[in-house]
């Protein structure tokens, strides 16, 4: 094993790279009940596929259209020695796809007048007044300049803030973000090569004031770059709301949503739900997180709004279809259309440079890539361990995708998903033009 063989690289993180571009090519579909899988003989295929190569113990998929019931295409177990069968319950870590959430529980607060797009960080967190910016990116601590301008919450909902991550940045930069705790995000308990991130700091409080102290890798405003900013924002929340982060979710978005399995901590009593994460070694999946043992049964440094939660599909379905639905799910309002619809439009401030990233082609909203031109509405993010989120909001469509290994880049599902929905999708509406 190589210090490399389970390094999160930056397209392992970046998630879903192909968010249904040519949805725009289909009509709206709406169907009374949920269709039966063979319908969507594209996304069986593949779940079949990893699922019987032994490439994942278990994968799931949801496809649903408005408030109807999702079809559920579920193959496997939990975890290779695991006899429960991966089901709608299942516990999975969806990891970069907390991002979603914590930009809609931004967009919450925007649409209530507590926070504005353009305002900028330091109105809210003072320390961030007078950033520093290295010269060179990834190069060296010394060499400064000041920010041209300040950090917005736009910048921060977008990836254009200037902030760096240590999964993503290299050299001097990346050994300071883990010198002084800031790093987001938790793996295994289990000491693997090249998994070593340091130990984060005890508080999103304490997050907020380290990440000040250490200098910018870009100009804020001027490029997208994968960050952790959706993790300050966290703090951001819990300032403006006045609750702590968490608990700002549970009654804003979780609890009015009935999503009752998404846990930053998964409960002792819940444990018996949780899939085991993998690593892959060259061909061969090895446990990395196995349930009984997760670094999530433990409570963590701080809720990590980038990447902590631990959720469902059951339950992130949920979260999906209300934005799908333009804020409202089972009939109720949970957010207001005018928010839903800000936050899954293109919110890149001008100018940004997304070339060479995963928002060229495409534009990013809150905490999530969305479509332009004819497939604006289309929205959503990946996660780590394998995890996709794809939302609609003109078609009133999402679906997901679940299951658990890491580094995702080793399968190529963030992009085989996407296209796998795209193709059935086509395929129905051809099929009910012609009926």
């Amino acid at each position: 094993m190589t210090p490399d063989s389970f390094a999160l690289s930056r397209r392992a993180l970046l998630g879903n790279a192909a968010l249904l571009a040519g949805l725009a090519a289909t009509p709206r579909l709406a169907f009374a009940a949920p269709l039966p899988e063979t319908r969507f003989p594209n996304v069986t295929a593949l779940v079949d596929g990893y699922v019987t190569g032994r490439k994942v113990p278990g994968m799931l998929a949801t496809i649903g259209f408005g408030e109807d019931a999702p079809t559920i295409i579920a193959r496997g177990r939990e975890g290779f020695a695991d006899a429960d069968s991966i089901n709608q319950d299942t516990l999975f870590r969806v990891y970069s796809m907390t991002k979603p959430v914590t930009g809609m529980a931004a967009m919450i607060l925007i649409d209530e007048g507590k926070l504005k797009l353009d305002q900028p960080l330091a109105d809210i967190l003072p320390k961030f007044a007078r950033m520093q910016v290295q010269a060179t990116p990834d190069g060296s601590l010394t060499a400064l300049r000041p920010a041209a301008r300040p950090i917005t919450i736009r910048n921060l909902l977008t990836h254009t803030a200037g902030l760096g991550y240590s999964i993503v940045q290299k050299g001097p930069i990346k050994a300071a973000y883990e010198a002084a705790g800031v790093v987001p995000g938790q793996i295994s308990k289990i000491p693997i090569p090249g998994l070593g991130r340091g130990t984060a700091v005890n508080s999103l409080a304490l997050f907020a004031d380290r990440l000040a102290a250490l200098p910018l890798v870009y100009q804020p405003g001027t490029r997208w770059s994968y960050s952790v900013a959706l993790d300050l924002m966290g703090r951001v929340i819990e300032v403006v709301s006045g609750q702590p982060f968490d608990a700002f979710l549970k009654d804003r978005l979780f609890d009015p949503m009935g999503m009752t399995s998404s846990f930053f901590q998964v409960p002792a009593s819940e444990l018996h739900r949780l899939a085991t994460n993998y690593g892959i070694l060259g061909q061969m999946p090895v446990p990395i997180d196995p349930a009984e043992a997760s670094i999530f049964a433990d409570k963590p440094p701080f809720p990590m709004g980038g990447a902590g939660l631990v959720s469902s599909p059951r339950d992130y379905d949920r979260f999906m279809k209300m934005v799908a639905n333009l804020g409202v799910l089972d009939g109720k309002r949970i957010m207001t259309e005018s928010a839903v619809r800000m936050g899954t439009s293109n919110l890149l401030p001008s100018g940004a440079d997304i070339r060479g990233s995963f928002a060229e082609g495409a534009g990013f909203g809150a905490g999530g890539r969305v479509g332009l031109g004819d497939a604006a509405g289309t929205y959503g993010w990946g996660g780590a361990a394998g995890t996709v989120a794809i939302m609609d909001v003109k078609r009133h469509m999402c679906a997901g995708l679940f299951t658990q290994y890491m580094p995702s880049e080793a399968y190529p599902v963030h992009r085989d998903f996407p296209n796998a929905v795209l193709a059935d999708l086509k395929a129905l509406a051809t099929a009910k033009r012609a009926a």
